[in-house]
């Protein structure tokens, strides 16, 4: 048995590209998709929650999927806003490498997939939407989320879907234990076992807060 997870840095399982049909922004679309990632027969049902509850991704800027896996986040984004430049962040080599693939068969040239640590320093979101994983275990997600939530442009919301069972109301009460100056998190949706929490980045002096819905 392999003991690869979706989040291994190069899977060792076999890679068996499999081709299936989803829906994302609105449109029917064959993708490219592979063992040793995150779903790989289907959108979730946690990423299916988090497209269908969130706004229309921004115009233009710079855009961040964080876990990324095969890329329904991504594509979504950079189908919505083919101004913009997408994001794709995963430390799953095999994972980034079918973003790309799916990105060039639908001719979208607005998708980085890369490492995290190759996205610029400089760079601040104008949104971040994630499917965390959660299952990296607590430190590595409080340390992910320490990492990118203060890359939020003012004025901008970050979006992410957790399941209840796995722990969404106390990484709710840690974000805003954690970010209490200048953002906010909320809970905006609860569906399917889920929930989608926003954060929103306010600015400098704000004081953040928690709400329930």
């Amino acid at each position: 048995m392999s003991g690869d997870h979706y989040f291994s840095a190069s899977p060792s399982s076999p890679e068996n590209l499999r081709r299936i049909r989803v829906t994302l922004a609105g449109r029917d679309l064959d993708v490219t998709t592979a063992g040793g990632v995150f779903s790989p027969d289907h959108v979730d049902s946690g990423t299916g929650v988090l497209l269908a509850s969130t706004p229309p991704a921004p115009p233009g800027g710079h855009l961040l999927d964080l876990g990324c896996g095969w890329g329904p986040i991504a594509l979504s984004l950079a189908l919505q806003s083919p101004h913009a430049t997408v994001w794709a962040v995963d430390v799953n080599e095999r994972a980034l490498d079918l973003v790309r693939r799916n990105a060039r068969d639908l001719g979208l040239d607005n998708v980085n997939a890369v490492q995290p640590g190759d996205v610029p320093d400089h760079i601040a979101f104008r949104t971040i939407r994630s499917n965390p994983p959660i299952r990296v275990g607590k430190n590595e997600l409080h340390g992910m989320l320490e990492q990118w939530i203060p890359r939020l442009g003012e004025r901008s919301d970050a979006w992410f879907v957790v399941a209840r069972n796995l722990g969404a109301d106390s990484l709710q009460r840690w974000i805003a234990a954690s970010f209490d100056r200048g953002f906010s998190v909320t809970r905006t949706t609860t569906g399917r076992g889920f929930r989608v929490l926003k954060v929103r980045h306010h600015g400098t002096h704000a004081t953040g807060t928690i709400a329930l819905p």
